[in-house]
């Protein structure tokens, strides 16, 4: 039995300010652009500020990306075009500069953050900051065995948690989560078909590298058969996280959930995020107001599960990499609907 009780979170997490929110809608009515004409920019800068119960609305500063790292086991099936095992090369990657995420964070100076959960490597070749949460050496096949225990599954989970709480008590403002992972969203498919209700064709992607048709029957037959494993566990979040999720996938759910305990907004990037939101709105149903869909990756399961929680994408840029790109790409929109919300003037009593 678990020690963690998930229930909690539902009386923890509030949603934004609402009283503050009206009070930044009746601002935006009286700048000289008249409301409607910023599109969902206005609404940006009014869901920003009542996230940071401010009128204004503050500038974000303090972004931070946040990449929780994981390798499945899931992967050996021939699901994914990178080798299973090889998330560990993919984040030694990131932290030399070298990937997508490493290439946009320079450009928008935004610090990266890498906490290896399951990564399948000697954890001496990872810096002692990017291994010192990590709970197993990768994950168990879920076709055929659970990713994890429960005891492990709870640890993952409440590392999520810590490591939200060092963001939030450092004065982070604003985090764009991510993963980086192998198999990762073979795990993401399952659970958004077991929350979902739909069968494993629905959800079934061809990843960050697109994988031939061979290899997307394969994943739809593994997505198929943990499906089967993940149903009988629906009722409970983290036994299905054990089940059919893995480290990376348990402790991303828990980010998302202290971070809304927290009143940290979270801007989210593609699959594998949308998935542990999607368990995260099971857990909490108001902690999807504290979070931000990035973009439309063009993964199926990505677009199943944002639809269920009713977020709509900030962008369209088919951008499949994962990793946080995505989510990068959405912050500068973020931070100029703060802007404007902010800085542009108000009429003045006697009009234009």
């Amino acid at each position: 039995m678990s020690s963690l009780n998930l229930d909690d979170f539902t009386d923890l997490i509030e949603r934004p300010d609402g009283g503050v929110r009206r009070d930044a809608e009746a601002r935006r009515e009286r700048q000289v652009v008249p409301p409607g004409s910023l599109g969902r920019l206005d609404d940006l800068g009014e869901w920003l500020s009542a996230a940071q119960a401010a009128v204004p609305v503050r500038p974000v500063v303090r972004p931070r990306v946040v990449l929780f790292a994981g390798d499945h086991k899931v992967a050996e099936l021939g699901v994914s075009a990178r080798p299973a095992g090889g998330a560990g090369e993919l984040v030694r990657e990131v932290l030399e500069g070298g990937r997508p995420v490493s290439v946009l964070a320079r450009r928008l100076d935004v610090p990266v953050r890498v906490v290896d959960m399951a990564l399948d490597c000697d954890p001496e070749t990872l810096p002692a900051e990017v291994a010192g949460h990590r709970v197993r050496r990768g994950g168990g096949r879920i076709d055929i065995e659970d990713a994890l225990t429960l005891e492990e599954a709870e640890a993952a989970f409440r590392a999520g948690m810590a490591v939200a709480d060092e963001e939030a008590d450092s004065g982070t403002d604003l985090v764009v989560l991510g993963d980086v992972s192998v198999g990762g969203t073979t795990a993401a498919g399952v659970l958004v078909a077991a929350l979902c209700g739909t069968d494993a064709s629905v959800v079934t992607g061809r990843g960050g590298v697109p994988i031939d048709d061979l290899a997307w029957m394969r994943k739809c037959a593994a997505i198929r058969d943990a499906l089967r494993r993940a149903r009988p566990v629906l009722g409970d979040q983290l036994q299905l996280l054990a089940t059919v999720g893995g480290a990376d996938l348990a402790a991303m759910t828990g980010f998302l959930l202290q971070s809304a305990v927290r009143k940290m907004p979270v801007i989210l990037d593609g699959v594998v995020t949308a998935a542990c939101a999607l368990v995260g709105q099971r857990v909490a149903f108001r902690a999807p107001d504290w979070w931000l869909a990035s973009h439309d990756s063009g993964e199926p399961g990505q677009a199943k599960a944002l639809d269920r929680m009713a977020m709509e994408p900030l962008l369209s840029q088919g951008v499949k990499v994962g990793e946080g790109a995505g989510g990068l790409l959405a912050l500068p929109l973020v931070q100029a609907a703060a802007s404007l919300a902010a800085e542009l003037p108000e009429v003045s009593d006697g009009g234009e």
